[in-house]
């Protein structure tokens, strides 16, 4: 299960990337404003919150073997759409191609997260999803880096009709692996047919488990974490090239994006060693505190520091995911995919943060703009502080 959630995770994080360096991309194709390009990432994240109910009711029938081969099989499909998409010059279709990528995506947000939490006993379930995360981690790190030759590269930009179909050819490398990648999954379909299988749960007893005091709390710390890693992640490129950072070629602005997610990437290999020894809300808390600190540099500096603060943040992020995500989660380990699925719908942050900060960027300027996410960490952080303290008392169970 770890060797084939190695994949998934890895894919998960190379498709994610490639989405957020869209964002300049099509801005600069297009003509568009911070806020109509932040449509990219509101339809790719909105879909979190609008599929993820009935993904969970479906892997709760079918289980989460066949719900990850589902799901990878949607990924698949969504990028074939985009290529449709491209080869139309439509913006309006590529985000319903984005739309039902992010849907397959949400099947493997539920049900990877779960699986590997479930599975695992609890004091190895934070540190084995962190590794994972790290694989998940090299996915973000290629994809600018492959991008951005395809995306801002010399063959990108002899005329526009040439510039559409680069943006095809890394969407149809993915549709490749990604239907590999179902095949093995449904290949391996009774994996787990020594777990229980997930318990369907009747809605009376559903909102019961949603209005856990936790996973409320842990959700509102989501919704900011996602919010804030994707608005970075989707507007740095186009913070590097402003003349008061580093007035650079969006083809090496969309390279230097690879640093923040490689950030992320060190520090998710570095953090799986590190929880084991350190207690998880501990070094969120810390992380968060970091990561709001850098973001306030990046709103006043000018030049290679108001360039270093932002991609920096990347390695603050590393651990948060995980983290959350397990702190979040019910004692009751038979409803883990409806708990699963409200945090999932948090991740509709990615859709509602960006969409705001560039709202605030058309008005304010993209610098100012970024107080937004430094304010979601500050969320996370008083999360953080607030399971400190309910992890050192000596009655309490870790989770």
């Amino acid at each position: 299960m770890f060797r084939l959630s190695i994949g998934t995770y890895f894919m998960g994080g190379f498709v994610v990337s490639l989405v957020s360096l869209l964002v300049l991309r099509l801005k600069l194709l297009m003509g568009l404003d911070y806020a109509q390009s932040s449509l990219v990432q509101f339809s790719f994240h909105s879909s979190y919150l609008l599929f993820a109910l009935p993904i969970t009711a479906v892997l709760v029938g079918i289980g989460y073997m066949r719900g990850l081969a589902t799901g990878l099989l949607v990924m698949a499909l969504g990028c074939i759409g985009f290529t449709a998409a491209a080869a139309l010059h439509s913006y309006p279709a590529v985000l319903l191609a984005l739309l039902t990528l992010a849907g397959g995506v949400t099947f493997l947000q539920i049900a990877a997260s779960v699986v590997v939490a479930v599975v695992e006993p609890q004091q190895r379930a934070i540190p084995r999803m962190t590794l994972l995360q790290g694989f998940n981690s090299i996915g973000t790190v290629l994809a600018p880096l492959v991008g951005a030759w395809f995306f801002f590269g010399d063959a990108a930009v002899e005329s526009r009709a040439h510039a559409w179909g680069m943006l095809e050819l890394p969407f149809l490398a993915g549709a490749v692996v990604l239907l590999a990648l179902a095949v093995a999954f449904w290949a391996h379909r009774n994996l787990l047919a020594g777990m229980p299988p997930p318990r369907r749960v009747k809605l009376a007893e559903l909102r019961l488990v949603l209005a856990d005091p936790k996973l409320v709390a842990g959700s509102l710390a989501m919704f900011a974490y996602v919010g804030a890693e994707v608005t970075i992640g989707g507007l740095l490129a186009s913070y590097l090239v402003s003349p008061q950072i580093l007035s650079v070629a969006p083809v090496v602005a969309g390279r230097l994006v690879s640093l923040y997610w490689a950030g992320a990437m060190l520090g998710r290999f570095a953090g799986a060693a590190v929880l084991t020894r350190v207690a998880p809300p501990r070094l969120l808390a810390v992380a968060a505190v970091a990561a709001m600190v850098l973001v306030l540099v990046a709103t006043r500096a000018e030049g290679v520091a108001g360039a270093a603060a932002l991609i920096a943040v990347g390695l603050c992020n590393s651990i948060m995911y995980p983290t959350l995500f397990a702190l979040s989660l019910p004692e009751d380990q038979s409803v883990a995919p409806y708990a699963s699925m409200a945090l999932c719908m948090t991740v509709v942050g990615g859709a509602v943060v960006p969409l705001l900060t560039g709202w605030l960027a058309d008005r304010v300027g993209l610098a100012p703009s970024l107080l937004l996410p430094g304010l979601c960490y500050l969320g996370i952080a008083i999360f953080a502080l607030a399971c400190t303290r309910r992890w050192a008392d000596p009655g309490a169970v870790p989770t």
